[in-house]
């Protein structure tokens, strides 16, 4: 197993390397002048010139690439333009309010998804199988936007049961319990499309594992019926991790939008802000963070999936 895992750390190098490379490229690159948007128009040469090589925007992009990989790999992110204050605080504070809505809505996708999958494979030609696949349907294919909506409609300003936007400190706001009203919408709202993949999946694996003579074979030797569906539960948690993960990874970059739509000050709210005044420090960095973040999910699901099944890790 450590092998295993130092097999994968050694590859995460290249990969990162990578990422900053397409993340420094691809923030540099798109069309539109900084300095412009930051000063304006009509701002004098010489303030535009200052701006242009406090940000770097004088040299050639290798060298810039070169002089930000080198501050990044120390912890130095940068100064927010915009701000004027280092990104790398501007950026832990959005990652927590992110985690923490990423964390939710994921619980909500492992829930809900393993309950329909669950359901769906126990009963493979009733009622209940076509329900639980119409649910799954139905939060795959449901638009985010649309649910997002339609939710805020109902529960928040028809009954007034949930807040509509923003957040509280869970110490200095309204406490733990006003923080969790505040994300029951959003958390719901990023979780429906990963819960209805989940579920499709869990249910497939379930369902193969149940109609295998591993199966067969349990009932024979006179197990129970949850003991049989707890060994083949453990049988088909393979792909049940596998979906897991690269859920995980997609809110962490899925709730971009569900932060900006219910104003919540995380990442992706902090990032459309950073990305209209055209501060490149703080968009560098904060998708340098998504995509660590992604690769770290990707890592982590790896580790678990080869302690789990031991041919993984050959």
């Amino acid at each position: 197993m450590t092998r295993f895992l130092r097999r994968r750390l050694l590859l995460a190098v290249p990969t990162l390397l990578g990422v900053s490379v397409v993340v420094f490229a691809t923030v540099a690159l798109v069309p539109g002048d900084p300095v412009t948007a930051f000063l304006g128009p009509g701002a004098p040469a010489e303030a535009r010139q200052a701006l242009a090589e406090r940000i770097g925007l004088d040299r050639p992009l290798p060298v810039r690439y070169l002089d930000w990989l080198g501050h990044t790999l120390t912890g130095d992110l940068g100064t927010s333009v915009s701000t004027q204050r280092p990104v790398a605080d501007l950026l832990l504070p959005a990652l927590g309010q992110t985690l923490v809505l990423a964390g939710a809505a994921f619980a909500l996708v492992l829930a809900g998804g393993v309950l329909l999958g669950t359901l769906g494979a126990l009963r493979p030609h009733g009622w209940t199988k076509r329900l639980t696949g119409a649910a799954a349907t139905l939060a795959v294919s449901a638009p985010q936007y649309s649910v997002a909506l339609l939710l805020t409609a109902v529960f928040a300003v028809h009954w007034h049961l949930l807040p509509a936007s923003g957040t509280q400190d869970a110490f200095t706001g309204g406490g733990p319990a006003d923080q969790l009203r505040h994300l029951v919408l959003p958390a719901t709202a990023a979780a429906l499309v990963p819960l209805g993949l989940t579920a499709r999946v869990h249910r497939a694996a379930l369902t193969t594992v149940l109609g295998s003579d591993l199966a067969d074979g349990l009932r024979a030797r006179g197990l129970g019926r949850a003991a049989v569906l707890r060994h083949c539960a453990h049988n088909a948690s393979p792909a049940l991790l596998t979906i897991g993960g690269l859920q995980l990874a997609y809110l962490l970059e899925g709730v971009v939008f569900v932060e900006t739509l219910f104003a919540r000050p995380g990442l992706g709210r902090l990032l459309y802000d950073a990305l209209t005044a055209r501060d490149l420090p703080l968009v560098q960095g904060g998708v340098l963070l998504v995509a660590t973040a992604f690769v770290g999910v990707n890592l982590l699901v790896d580790a678990a999936h080869a302690a789990i099944d031991p041919r993984v890790r050959s």
